[in-house]
């Protein structure tokens, strides 16, 4: 069976970047709903909206206090209605992110679980220890332990993964699993057509009395990973969960975010017979190159190269390996890391010669909003900007190494994920055209892109970007095989094909001028960025150069 997802290609927004609509310097939906003819014109077929619901915006927006109903910054349930019903009249399905791992503290089922340690809410959310003895040493993501005292002042702890204000949820507890599959009904029944199912992995917990294994004299928290994400209770609790989506909403995208899942778990969790999700976000595509890390300081926000070779060997092991279980994402940012025009990209050949190579693959693209017109991370002024305490530790680091505050800023803003949320762009006016108030995000704008000049300007990101998505609507490019040529390290080369039909796509990550042997069967161009020369079968790119041949 068919689903509309098979040939998705997805435009993630972050609406409180996207458009603001009633001047307050925030994005919301009616803003969204403004731009819905923008989107229409560059050619997807699916947004994902990053989180809206009710939030105090501890981590904007992924600390729910009320799953069923929209936070006031974004606008209305009456706003969402109308959003859904105009994305749908304009042929665009809609995704919402689904955050199932924790809510906020403020949500009414954590106020109850702590202002009464008998209320049915307590086992809603994971309570451990005694005597204020924490139970392990597990880590948080977000810094310090997993374990915070029970305001209860019972001595307990609650456990939470990421910040403190955002406890985790008990999934043992089956009153949880039906209440979170009983919230993601009530938005597919109105009409959402998808779900991008939020830290999922995270859902299952080992034994809370087992320390993770460190040096005796070692007495700080730890990343336990192993212990808190991808057991094999994560699949046995969201079978039901699928299954039950699936049997009310057959043609609802349930979309995974299983950042740290390798391609065997990716096959487990998309595989059909396992009734479990449809296609998996993974953070495992983009393996750094250390070897230039200052070891003088902290490494974290120190900008680092991709390793071509590794990134082949990863986009190769994932195509194939998936290849006739589901589809991939493909994906070059998001709004959890910067962006490639900063991240990646040296120039906008480059920019685009990396699209078509990561998009023309088999899977499902998922373009981070502004990507189209080539925007860059915003640069950061000042540590407070960042509202995160590591880049906190890594300017002090770094300063006390004899780097000044300036340059550590300056990378923390090439590496940092909130740099890459800042604004869209959409004309030359005032904060370009984003709102006429003060963004709700500072920092200095390093590009000169926005959309109104782009649209116009038949030789532009933007214009590139819709002959490409115009591209991958093609037959080839959605149910062609794909497989790797062997080429230099200077260089990408795949092949698709399907029946007599194939394609080339070659592109340059040298800044040296290549040469690749095509042959002569590959002679026709689809698409380009940069210089090229073909000639007698032998393809010249110069460099970061890319183009798409066909036969």
């Amino acid at each position: 069976m068919r689903h509309w997802y098979d040939q998705a290609i997805i435009y993630q927004i972050y609406p409180k970047s996207f458009q603001d609509s009633n001047s307050d310097g925030i994005g919301d939906l009616n803003g969204i709903r403004k731009r819905i003819p923008y989107l229409k014109e560059l050619g997807i077929n699916a947004v994902w909206l990053n989180p809206i619901f009710v939030s105090p915006q501890v981590d904007n927006g992924y600390d729910v206090s009320n799953y069923f109903a929209i936070d006031p910054k974004m606008g209305t349930m009456e706003d969402m209605d109308n959003l859904i019903k105009e994305m749908h009249e304009a042929g665009i399905h809609v995704i919402m992110d689904f955050v199932l791992n924790h809510t906020s503290d403020q949500h009414p089922w954590f106020q109850d679980a702590v202002k009464n340690p008998e209320s049915i809410y307590r086992d809603y959310y994971i309570f451990a220890g005694e005597n204020n003895q924490r139970p392990n040493n597990w880590g948080s993501f977000f810094g310090g332990s997993v374990w915070e005292n029970d305001p209860a002042g019972t001595g307990q702890f609650y456990f939470h993964l990421f910040d403190k204000r955002m406890p985790d949820l008990n999934w043992n507890n089956p009153e949880v699993r039906h209440a979170m599959t009983e919230i993601a009904k009530y938005w597919l029944e109105k009409g959402i057509d998808g779900l991008r199912l939020d830290a999922f992995i995270h859902i299952a917990k080992a034994d809370l009395r087992q320390n993770f294994p460190v040096n005796c004299k070692d007495e700080e928290p730890v990343i336990a990973e192993p212990f808190f994400a991808n057991l094999p209770q994560v699949q046995k609790w969201m079978r039901p969960f699928c299954e039950e989506i699936k049997q009310d909403y057959p043609d609802a995208l349930l979309l995974g975010e299983a950042a740290s899942a390798n391609v065997n778990l990716a096959v487990d969790y998309t595989n059909k017979d396992n009734h479990l999700m449809d296609s998996v976000i993974t953070f495992r595509y983009f393996t750094e190159d250390q070897s230039k890390i200052d070891p003088s300081f902290l490494s974290n926000y120190q900008p680092k190269p991709l390793d071509w070779v590794k990134f082949k060997q990863n986009q190769t092991i994932w195509q194939q390996t998936l290849s006739g279980i589901s589809k991939p994402t493909l994906y070059w940012n998001n709004h959890d890391m910067a962006r490639l025009a900063t991240r990646i990209a040296k120039n906008d050949t480059q920019a685009r010669s990396l699209a078509m190579l990561m998009y023309l693959q088999c899977g499902i693209p998922i373009i981070y909003y502004g990507e189209e017109l080539g925007m860059r991370n915003l640069q950061f002024e000042n540590v407070h900007d960042f509202q995160d305490d590591t880049v906190k530790e890594f300017v002090k680091s770094a300063e006390k190494a004899g780097v000044t505050s300036k340059e550590a800023l300056l990378m923390a803003s090439k590496t940092h994920k909130l740099p890459a949320r800042g604004p869209m762009p959409w004309d030359n006016e005032r904060n370009n055209g984003f709102t006429d108030k003060e963004p709700w995000i500072k920092g200095k704008k390093l590009d000169e892109t926005n959309a109104a000049d782009e649209i116009t300007d038949d030789s532009s990101m933007f214009n590139f970007y819709k002959k490409l998505i115009s591209l991958k609507k093609e037959q080839l490019f959605q149910d062609g095989n794909y497989y790797l040529w062997s080429t230099s390290d200077g260089s990408y080369v795949y092949e698709r094909n399907l029946k007599d039909k194939k394609a080339l796509i070659a592109v340059s990550l040298s800044q040296e001028p290549i040469e690749i042997e095509v042959g002569k069967e590959f002679s026709s161009e689809r698409l380009s960025a940069g210089q090229y020369d073909l000639v007698a079968g032998k393809l010249r790119l110069e460099p970061y150069a890319g183009v798409v041949l066909e036969n």
